[in-house]
């Protein structure tokens, strides 16, 4: 319960820093915005109830913001994610985690002679932040274990900021994992005995924001990456879908689907899907 009320706190301490901001100026190079989240469920049975259940709490932490910068024919577009979630089961001592993401994006570029086309730069970090743990209970991971970088030189198609395509043919990938996670064997695609994987191959990074209807808005962020030096027809896939329908100014429903292929990790699909109807706060 410990970790659950310092998920509450940190979100409310989010949304009162937040609720200070005032206005934006439209006429400054850099614009900011952002959503921050939380995510509450909980289910009770008494042990009269005949359907079968146990009771559970659940809590799930949200940060989407975007910080980005235009000046003349200079764009540099930032987005920092944030996620983490817990789950705990009535009867079980330990609490389970639902979510655990730290991104960041930077993709920096400059106007060409071509409409809606730059020559661009891009960066990419993933981890997470807490102990992963198997079914058994054995750690598998924790903070920076596994941490993936990516980055290099390409091309960028940005219509506007809700709508943009990056192409970079030659990105370097990093891969590293505590040298005690591979001591028995390969882990997240790094192998026996090491800590670090180097991949260079082309990767594909596209961004599509639309809002179909008032107050619902849906968000795409799909990343591809081939391996020019292993098996380059097998295309890592990493592809995150983000859906808050608003109810009011501080309510929302939201739905986030995340679905990675990554052969050397794993040869299938992992998906993962988290709804929840909570607090929310735009910024």
């Amino acid at each position: 319960m410990k970790k659950l009320f310092l998920l509450i706190v940190f979100t409310f301490a989010v949304l009162s820093i937040n609720a200070q901001e005032t206005q934006k100026d439209t006429t400054k190079i850099w614009t900011t915005k952002g959503n921050a989240s939380l995510l509450l469920s909980q289910s009770a049975y008494n042990k009269e109830w005949l359907g079968g259940g146990t009771s559970n709490v659940a809590g799930n932490f949200n940060l989407n913001y975007d910080f980005n910068y235009k000046k003349g024919n200079v764009v540099w577009d930032n987005k920092f994610i944030l996620a983490y979630g817990l789950s705990k089961i009535k009867g079980n001592e330990r609490m389970a985690k639902t979510d655990d993401r730290i991104e960041l994006n930077s993709l920096w570029g400059k106007k060409s002679t071509v409409k809606n086309w730059y020559y661009s730069m891009f960066f990419n970090f993933k981890s997470q932040m807490d102990t992963g743990l198997d079914k058994d209970g054995l750690k598998i991971s924790h903070f920076f274990s596994p941490a993936y970088f990516q980055f290099g030189p390409g091309f960028l198609w940005k219509k506007d900021n809700n709508l943009s395509i990056n192409i970079a043919p030659a990105a370097g990938k990093l891969i590293l994992v505590h040298k005690h996670f591979t001591d028995l064997g390969p882990s997240f695609g790094v192998l026996q005995g090491d800590n670090t994987r180097f991949e260079l191959g082309a990767s594909v990074s596209a961004y599509y924001k639309v809002s179909p209807i008032t107050n619902v808005s849906i968000e795409n962020i799909l990343n591809l990456y081939s391996n020019y030096l292993e098996d380059a027809q097998n295309v890592d896939i990493n592809y995150q879908m983000n859906l808050v329908m608003k109810i009011n100014k501080y309510l929302s429903a939201n739905i986030n689907v995340q679905t990675i292929y990554d052969d050397n990790a794993i040869k299938a699909f992992q998906v993962k899907e988290i709804f929840g109807l909570g607090i929310n706060y735009g910024f």
